[in-house]
């Protein structure tokens, strides 16, 4: 495996960051950027003019991850010129949230063939339910194929996300790049960071990815309760506060962040769903702890290629930790380079929501507030 990568501010232009000599042979290019910078087509046609060859895929950002750098407003492409592994790409389109989960189906029935090892998801980051999302792809690959991968972001503005697929960005797009070949290693982790606080509270009135009630109380009274003087900067300052998820029977909990609130209905929408019957607490910023769940999803990764040395990581970060960490961002990052070591190439992107397994338990899921890392090698 080769890799180039590329960067692009408006202060210096494109330069080169990482030069393997993949030029032409480029099969895979990642490229992430803020919105406003990925929707000009000129971005779009000068990353073609370099890889004429390669699936091109991306999405836009809430802050671009390229090496130790937490860059806004920027654009970074990754090119990959794998030796041993085949890509193919599937693409879909969602006009509303109820289609998330057709779209996965899809996605995943395209893609379902021998020799599959892997799929990337990068998914519109505001019109999809990211927890139906990846219950029609779980339901659509064999057990052995893990998905990984992210919804896209649009700064903290939470306005419109867009996809990149194979052209020029669009809202509503999903995509996923299936990578075949058995001598391709992946290792994956996704680890958080976060301190509970305050009770467990019941859901008792849900609807998909939109909570109404917990202990049959407004969900949207109780959480401005618990933020006070934070309530007032609703829904961005959610990001600050996610809710961890527990079922009465399983031994994990997953965590969501709030997209929006609706006064008129007192109630929460999320970036996966909130099924009644489950378990809801509140979560809150510990900053250490951030970094050294970044450093752990690492040390998984690292874990699961075994005697095999990572040549790519794709980072996905949550957009509630970048706002947290604010000017120590670069730590967590920073941390994952101290574990994974110098060789590998980083790049990535902060997000509205992460899709890894979840240990063993899982092929995919939706996590929020996490650092998700996957890991590359070919051997």
């Amino acid at each position: 495996m080769k890799v180039d990568q590329k960067a692009w501010t408006a202060a210096s232009g494109w330069r080169e960051i990482v030069a393997q000599g993949v030029g032409s042979g480029a099969q895979l290019v990642l490229l992430f950027g803020a919105r406003a910078q990925l929707r000009e087509p000129a971005a779009f046609q000068q990353v073609r003019g370099w890889y004429p060859a390669a699936t091109i895929v991306g999405c836009s950002t809430a802050g671009e991850i390229c090496g130790t750098e937490v860059r806004d407003h920027s654009l970074v492409a990754t090119a990959i010129q794998f030796e041993h592994t085949h890509v193919q790409l599937a693409r879909a389109h969602v006009d509303a949230m109820e289609q998330s989960q057709a779209a996965g189906e899809a996605l995943a029935r395209s893609l379902h063939r021998p020799g599959l090892s892997h799929v990337l998801v990068l998914s519109d980051g505001l019109n999809v339910n990211g927890t139906e999302l990846v219950r029609g792809l779980r339901a659509n690959l064999p057990a052995s194929v893990a998905v990984t991968g992210g919804l896209a972001g649009d700064g903290p503005d939470f306005l419109h996300t867009v996809v990149c697929c194979n052209d020029v960005p669009t809202e509503g797009q999903l995509l996923a790049v299936g990578l075949y070949g058995e001598r391709l290693r992946i290792g994956y982790g996704s680890l958080g960071g976060w301190d509970p606080f305050g009770p467990e509270r019941l859901i008792t009135r849900s609807e998909r990815n939109i909570l109404y009630e917990l202990d049959g109380r407004s969900a949207l009274e109780l959480y401005k309760q618990y933020l006070g003087e934070h309530a007032a900067g609703l829904p961005a300052t959610a990001l600050r506060f996610p809710l961890a998820l527990r079922g009465e029977h399983e031994g994990y909990s997953v965590v969501r962040t709030v997209l929006g609130i609706d006064e008129k209905n007192q109630s929460m929408i999320f970036a996966g769903d909130m099924p009644k019957g489950t378990y809801a607490r509140l979560m809150k910023a510990n900053f250490d702890r951030l970094v050294d769940g970044a450093a752990g999803a690492a040390r998984t990764g690292l874990e699961r290629l075994g005697d095999f040395s990572p040549e790519l990581a794709l980072l996905i970060s949550c957009v509630g930790r970048k706002l947290v960490l604010k000017q120590r961002v670069e730590e967590e990052v920073e941390s994952v380079r101290e574990v994974l070591g110098a060789r590998p190439v980083l790049a990535g992107f902060y997000s509205y929501g992460e899709i890894c397994p979840h240990g063993a338990v899982t092929q995919c899921e939706l996590h929020n507030q996490t650092m998700t890392i996957t890991a590359f090698s070919e051997s």
